[in-house]
């Protein structure tokens, strides 16, 4: 990593609040950016033009065609070398700032591993596709008094917020959490996903950009700047409102942040498979020791069903089962993709058919 050059920041050192003082703040300071697809690839490419000096960047998933209309860090080969998107994004990153560190790491982020990637994180950045994950990421940030910036996007809608947990001596700045806001995930098949309603990828882009903004004056030292509000927009109907949401704290009985009750950080809410957005998968963590998960071993098992391609950093095997296609992705940690149904009880059947509990 080359020595920091501040003159390339010049433009940006301009702005109130930033100054010389704010620029060597953020190359001082460590993000953990959940997820790096839609939204996250874009936060990405905008923390590291701006500067932030360690981004880790977990992320479970891998380059596909469909993610290039929205994913802005990868490109046609990445597809061909089916490369996972924290990879892809970390090789791309070093061309546009070789002045900053950033850590790879690819994994799904559960209760069992969170506390160990964000350790050293001032800010949590919400890259992620599913609820479950993102109340893990909250109980982690209320537990822990570390900042965490919610987005999501999908349609040409968007939301974000940013939530300031409470702690001895910041209740002025404090915010209500995302359980304060949607205390419970959503029923199953009641939310839009990319697979049913599609995605505009200017809207990812503006709610990314909100939350690098917000994440740039936390890191600063600008709280003061930090947003009370719940943006919510639809770029197509030409919508954007932002919805003062502070009341939520002050007279609920949050279960995260009045009661301390962090349910999806000890590991007693949230299930083991998860329904990818807009890929028609499922996710599968499986429980084994992922020390003995032998790559090259189950890849000679499997070319009796269908064909096989393998590197470092996952196995893929097309195996056709009932007159359906099902594309099998292995990962060395021992997680599953098992793309060709949305259906977790399909997915594990597959998976036992063919790979083994």
């Amino acid at each position: 990593m080359k020595r920091p050059d501040l003159a390339r920041y010049h433009r940006q050192s301009l702005l109130p609040g930033f100054g010389e003082s704010g620029q060597r703040k953020l190359l001082d300071s460590t993000v953990l950016l959940l997820g790096c697809g839609a939204l996250g690839s874009v936060a990405a490419d905008m923390l590291a033009r701006a500067g932030v000096g360690h981004l880790i960047i977990v992320d479970r998933d891998f380059v596909e065609l469909t993610n290039l209309q929205r994913q802005v860090l990868f490109d046609e080969q990445d597809v061909i070398d089916s490369i996972p998107k924290a990879e892809a994004a970390k090789r791309k990153l070093a061309k546009i700032n070789s002045g900053i560190k950033v850590t790879a790491i690819v994994d799904d982020i559960n209760h069992t591993n969170i506390e160990r990637y964000a350790r050293g994180a001032e800010v949590l950045l919400d890259g992620l596709d599913n609820f479950e994950t993102r109340y893990l990421a909250n109980d982690f940030a209320v537990k822990n008094g570390i900042p965490y910036v919610y987005g999501a996007a999908v349609g040409t809608t968007g939301m974000a917020f940013t939530v300031i947990p409470h702690t001895p001596g910041n209740t002025g700045l404090a915010t209500p959490c995302l359980r304060c806001l949607f205390e419970e995930p959503p029923p199953p098949g009641t939310s839009p996903t990319c697979d049913t309603v599609g995605v505009l990828s200017s809207a990812v882009a503006v709610i990314a950009n909100f939350q690098v903004a917000e994440a740039l004056k936390i890191l600063t030292g600008n709280f003061d700047r930090v947003s009370p509000t719940l943006l919510n927009l639809d770029l197509w109907a030409n919508e954007i409102l932002q919805l003062k949401v502070s009341s939520a704290y002050e007279k609920g009985n949050c279960p995260c942040c009045k009661q301390r009750r962090f349910e999806y950080l000890d590991g007693k809410a949230g299930s083991s498979a998860a329904s990818l957005c807009g890929r028609n998968a499922v996710q599968l963590r499986q429980r084994q020791d992922a020390a003995k998960f032998d790559m090259g071993a189950v890849a000679a098992r499997l070319r009796g069903h269908g064909p096989v391609s393998i590197n470092e950093f996952m196995l893929r095997v097309t195996i056709r089962d009932s007159h359906k296609d099902y594309e099998v992705t292995l990962f060395p940690d021992g997680r599953a993709i098992v793309k060709g149904t949305d259906e977790p009880a399909v997915a594990r059947s597959v998976f036992a058919k063919y790979v083994g509990a």
